[in-house]
């Protein structure tokens, strides 16, 4: 993964874990700010009930009349209300009156008449002249039976007195269950989380629009429409998969526009480095020929620059197949591709080349493992590999060419007999133009096959991996290619 793509991804997952906490901390703060507003509105409702049974207060003595009268005229009363998207049609506003002891003398529903709540956090800190409050549960266990309750203290004020500063000789309690506008908070908390996703979907299409306007305005749509025209059958998975792969592909078109000028510098100045040498070896050799020599020198120095000349062309050749596989970025066309006889071509095709070292090659399959991808391609992916363990093993070595399954991923092994990898050549071996002496020759090749191959197993969703063989397998290297299965 490219520097460019980590950045991108880091921003993208800043983004979501921004939204994400934003959503978190309204979400969590919606209860809370319902209930204080509940609670305000029932501390009002609290000290009018308060004020009301006040004006009937007789040498202290409670009298609740006026309060029953009107309890039972509300809870007679018959409407309809369209509170957004809540419907009303009933009040579920309680209350009681207790006494200095704080026993009950009133409940609006009748069920604690006569029943001692001096213990209850509502009486007990308002017949003391302070704030009481509480939320207690009707059926215990049930969180959706919890009821708020707001107290304010019923005083008995002389002539000599002013109004509200009475002794306190009882307390007015209203309740009001949390149910009731737990679904306005289920309401705003379902409003928020849509708003919200509804956001980052927007955010995402709005990004992916702007870039492939950015890139190709038409031809992503485009080629995603002739894809769907050419399947046989409706596969929603293997659609999707392809409706991904044309956004990040769109995506790696902007990213290599915006940064071109380095990319194309960086290839002029590696290849400028790499063909320095033997461009160096063809005037050494030119410059001799120039002089009187005998024939067999002179064979020899054009033997030299025949060679030199290949590599070059060699590198050439390698380097604009790689170019055109990195611009291409997604498979045109794929079809299922069958491993194992792919394998059995490949060491079939090559044992020739195998014979004059007497190498042998051996290929064991596990698995009729297919994947959907391009034929071509990948037989050049799997060649590759073959042609680098064929070129470090050792005469009267052996290659090993296996197929197994790991899971939904299809394991395609190289294994040689070689020196294996040096330490300081383990993170450099998939870079371009990087390439260690073949132990026979002790000459280099281009250094573009593992690069290519790295190439191939991204546009196909998979990876490829060169480690070191376990010291009691012996000496050699391992080269591991992992390709998704086809899906069924």
């Amino acid at each position: 993964m490219s520097k460019r793509t980590r950045i991108f991804l880091g921003i993208l997952l800043i983004y979501a874990i921004g939204i994400a906490a934003v959503l978190y901390l309204v979400v969590t703060d919606i209860d809370p700010r319902y209930r204080e507003s509940a609670e305000e509105s029932l501390v009002e409702t609290s000290q009018v009930l308060a004020t009301l049974v006040e004006l009937d207060v007789r040498d202290g003595v409670i009298d609740t009349a006026r309060l029953d009268t009107l309890f039972k005229a509300v809870y007679a009363r018959s409407f309809e209300a369209q509170i957004f998207s809540v419907h009303k049609t009933k009040v579920e506003l309680r209350a009681y009156v207790t006494d200095r002891r704080g026993t009950v003398v009133y409940d609006s529903t009748g069920q604690s008449v006569g029943k001692d709540f001096s213990q209850w956090r509502d009486v007990r800190m308002t017949l003391r002249g302070e704030y009481g409050a509480r939320t207690t549960l009707d059926i215990p266990g049930d969180p959706d039976s919890a009821v708020m309750y707001m107290a304010a203290p019923v005083r008995w004020t002389t002539n000599a007195q002013g109004p509200g500063t009475g002794e306190i000789i009882g307390a007015v309690t209203v309740g009001k269950p949390v149910q009731t506008f737990g679904q306005f908070v289920a309401a705003a908390r379902s409003r928020t989380l849509y708003v919200g996703l509804l956001s980052v979907v927007a955010v995402l299409v709005l990004a992916v629009t702007v870039s492939v306007w950015l890139v190709r305005p038409f031809g992503l749509i485009g080629d995603y429409a002739r894809y769907v025209k050419a399947q046989p059958g409706f596969h929603p998975m293997r659609l999707l998969r392809r409706a991904l792969a044309l956004l990040r592909a769109a995506y790696d078109e902007m990213r290599d526009a915006l940064a071109g000028r380095n990319y194309v510098a960086d290839y002029v100045q590696t290849l400028t480095h790499e063909v320095k040498s033997p461009l160096s070896a063809i005037r050494g050799a030119a410059e001799l020929l120039q002089e009187p020599m005998e024939e067999a020198q002179r064979q020899r120095f054009l033997g030299n620059i025949q060679r030199e000349t290949q590599r070059i062309q060699e590198m050439v050749d390698r380097m604009l197949e790689l170019t055109a596989l990195e611009t291409r970025r997604v498979l045109d066309s794929t079809q299922p591709v069958a491993l194992a006889p792919l394998l059995e071509e490949l060491a079939h095709a090559v044992q020739g080349v195998a014979a004059q070292r007497r190498i042998t090659i051996t290929v064991t399959t596990n698995t009729d493992a297919t994947v959907e991808g391009d034929p071509f391609l990948l037989r050049r992916a799997v060649s590759n590999l073959l042609d680098n363990a064929l070129d470090f093993s050792p005469e009267g070595g052996q290659v090993a060419l296996g197929l197994s399954l790991q899971g939904r991923w299809a394991c395609i092994t190289v294994c040689d007999q070689g020196p294996g990898i040096p330490a300081y050549a383990q993170d450099k071996v998939f870079e371009k133009f990087y390439s260690l002496a073949r132990p026979h020759s002790r000459k280099k090749s281009t250094g573009l096959g593992l690069s290519f191959v790295k190439e191939i197993a991204s546009l196909h969703r998979g990876r490829v991996e060169l480690v070191n063989r376990a010291e009691e397998e012996g000496s050699g290297a391992n080269a591991v290619l992992w390709l998704p299965l086809q899906p069924r």
